[in-house]
């Protein structure tokens, strides 16, 4: 068993217990001891990472990181849609909608082009 570089649940790269096919076939109590106790290990075939085992945890740690950044981006589109809720802003898109495509395309062009 030898040692493979992969980021953990907070981004981090940490080493995890690597184990050829072969030898998870023959030995999964091994990689289950491993997974439980290190968090997570690689499996590999032709020396190359193939499949991952975690742990209960690191598999739990995994969800919850992924709902905060959800719940997080649900606050950033609340507060983005509450900021489009405005009178200005809804006088802006129905000037958009009411523009022709030369009134759409020149104010493209003013967006991007750099003031002097």
């Amino acid at each position: 068993m030898t040692a493979l570089t992969l980021r953990n649940h907070r981004g981090e790269e940490v080493a995890v217990p690597e184990f050829s096919a072969t030898e998870a076939k023959n030995s999964f109590g091994r990689v289950l001891d491993a997974a439980s106790s290190q968090g997570m290990v690689a499996i590999t075939k032709r020396d190359r990472p193939t499949a991952v085992v975690l742990s209960l945890d690191a598999y739990q740690a995994l969800l919850d990181a992924r709902d905060q950044a959800l719940g997080s981006l649900s606050h950033e589109f609340d507060a983005l849609l509450q900021q489009m809720q405005t009178p200005a802003s809804r006088q802006g898109m129905l000037a958009a909608f009411d523009a022709s495509p030369k009134e759409l395309g020149a104010a493209a062009l003013a967006a991007v082009t750099p003031a002097h």
